[in-house]
C-alpha cells in the first residue's frame, strides 16, 4: 500500500465513491459532571440495514485552497481517501474520510490520519476534529479507538431532513 498527498497526477481519485456500511445501532450520548460519556444501542437484527452516503464531487483546486487530501493506494488503484480542511482553531478539521469495503479493517483508515497527523504538525496544528452521525456506530468507534475524545454534541442538525432524529458527534484528537 501507497500512500500520498493527492496531487493534479492522482486527481481523479477524489471520485472514490461511496459504499454501504451497516446501520446496526445507535451511540447515545451524556455529559455528566463535565464529562462526555456514551453507551452503544445496538439494533435487533431485524433492523439493521445498510446506508450509503451520496457520492461527493471533489476539485482538487476547491480542496487546495483550504486543505489537502491524502489517498492510501493498492497497485495503482485508490483505495481510501481523507480530505483535511484548515481551521482557525489549531484543529484540522477532517472533512471525509472513506475506504474502500474491500480493505476496511486493514489499518487504512489509522494510516491516512498518520500521515495527515505528520503533515499537521508541520503546519502547527494541535490536533484534528470530526464529525460522526450517532448511528454510524462503526465509524464513531473507529475514532474513538483511534483516540480521539467526544467534544459535542448537535442535536438539531438534522430537524428538518429527511434523516430527523439523527446526531451529530463531535470528535476531537490532540496531537502528544
Amino acid at each position: 500500500m501507497n500512500l500520498r498527498i493527492i496531487d493534479k497526477d492522482d486527481e481523479q481519485s477524489l471520485l472514490l465513491q461511496n459504499e454501504a456500511f451497516a446501520i446496526f445501532g445507535e451511540i447515545n450520548i451524556k455529559r455528566n459532571s463535565g464529562k462526555w460519556d456514551y453507551e452503544i444501542e445496538k439494533y435487533d437484527q431485524k433492523d439493521v440495514r445498510k446506508q450509503t452516503f451520496p457520492d461527493e464531487n471533489y476539485k482538487l483546486e476547491d480542496i487546495n485552497k483550504n486543505g489537502f487530501a491524502i489517498g492510501a493506494f493498492d497497485k495503482g488503484k485508490i483505495i481510501g481517501l481523507a480530505i483535511f480542511n484548515d481551521q482557525w482553531n489549531k484543529y484540522l478539521y477532517l472533512e471525509d474520510l472513506k475506504v474502500s469495503e474491500k480493505y476496511r479493517r486493514k489499518r487504512v483508515a489509522h494510516l491516512l490520519l498518520k500521515l495527515a497527523e505528520k503533515i499537521a504538525k508541520e503546519k502547527k496544528y494541535k490536533g484534528f476534529w470530526t464529525i460522526g452521525q450517532n448511528n454510524n456506530v462503526a465509524a464513531c468507534m473507529f475514532y474513538l479507538k483511534y483516540g480521539f475524545e467526544i467534544g459535542g454534541l448537535d442535536t438539531k442538525v438534522y430537524d428538518h431532513t429527511s434523516q430527523n432524529g439523527k446526531q451529530n458527534i463531535h470528535f476531537y484528537y490532540d496531537f502528544l
